[in-house]
């Protein structure tokens, strides 16, 4: 199949590269022309902008973008995807973005004739690289269909929540919880550790215990507990911070706009902008143990 793809960052271009190893054949856009040329070399083409990606008679177009005001503009512009696809080409937004903005995209694109689904992921980084990721696809029926197998090639789980919207609903609401797992295992670790409990013993505990969870026992946020966590590497790779904020802050608008409470997620929220202010916004997102070992006296 041809396929556009219009953003290559950490998340894109191992998902682009895994789509070229499939067999489908490329035509790929970034502002980062570093990341382009990298793709262009694995046998991608490149093109200069979103509408040139459209312009390049593909039969489907998928977008890995940084935030709604990206995917805006890049399906919404004047030079965006919308002005320039053919209507029989489906669009496939990846993204993480608020339910609002991707129904208000995919209803232009319906209006117009275009099948257009959201697709947000979880996997992070590793799951990117190794196809395996989890596609939570909102949309039709028959956009559901169009792009399961292209997305056979990039993850193990493809999901159909629902209308248009609705995949972002799937992410907003799982992240808001990874970032308040985190939160806790962070918390429970400290405590463990400041009396006098080992690192690794404790992780192993709560890891066959009631307590077990993915922030515990995959990515355990307590430097020492965890050999292949980030957290064994300076809290290098992984999920940033910064990005676990924009998370928070989707999934706190979102509950607003429907009037529900999300108490914890807020306190969660406001840990990871305290994360990101002391300037520990690049590292992964389980940097915020850091929080709970600066209250501790011996680090005061």
């Amino acid at each position: 199949m041809n396929i556009g793809f219009l953003g290559l960052g950490n998340m894109g271009a191992p998902m682009a590269h895994n789509l070229l190893k499939a067999g489908h054949k490329l035509v790929v856009f970034d502002i980062n022309q570093k990341a382009v040329s990298t793709l262009v070399e694995a046998g991608a083409t490149a093109a200069l902008s979103p509408a040139a990606v459209a312009g390049h008679d593909v039969d489907m177009i998928i977008t890995m973008l940084p935030a709604a005001a990206h995917v805006k503009s890049v399906y919404l512009g004047e030079n965006g995807l919308l002005a320039a696809v053919r209507k029989d080409t489906v669009l496939a937004d990846c993204s993480t973005i608020d339910p609002h903005t991707a129904r208000e995209i995919a209803d232009i694109a319906s209006r117009q004739g275009s099948l257009m689904v959201d697709a947000p992921v979880s996997g992070g980084t590793g799951g990117a690289t190794a196809g395996t990721l989890t596609f939570m696809v909102g949309g039709t029926e028959a956009g559901f269909a169009a792009v399961n197998p292209v997305f056979e090639a990039m993850g193990k789980k493809i999901v159909h929540c629902g209308p248009s919207g609705n995949g972002q609903v799937a992410k907003v609401a799982n992240n808001m919880l990874l970032g308040i797992s985190m939160a806790g295992a962070a918390e429970a670790m400290t405590l463990g550790v400041s009396l006098g409990m080992d690192a690794k013993v404790l992780a192993d505990i709560i890891n066959t215990s009631t307590g077990r969870c993915w922030s515990t026992e995959v990515c355990n946020p307590y430097p020492g507990a965890l050999d292949t966590a980030p957290a064994a590497r300076g809290y290098t790779g992984g999920f940033g911070c910064d990005l676990m904020l924009k998370d928070m802050g989707l999934a706190i608008e979102a509950a607003r706009s429907v009037k529900r409470p999300v108490i914890l997620g807020a306190v969660a929220q406001q840990l990871y902008q305290t994360l990101s202010l002391q300037g520990h916004g690049g590292e992964d997102f389980s940097a915020v143990v850091k929080l709970y070992s600066q209250l501790q006296p011996n680090n005061a």
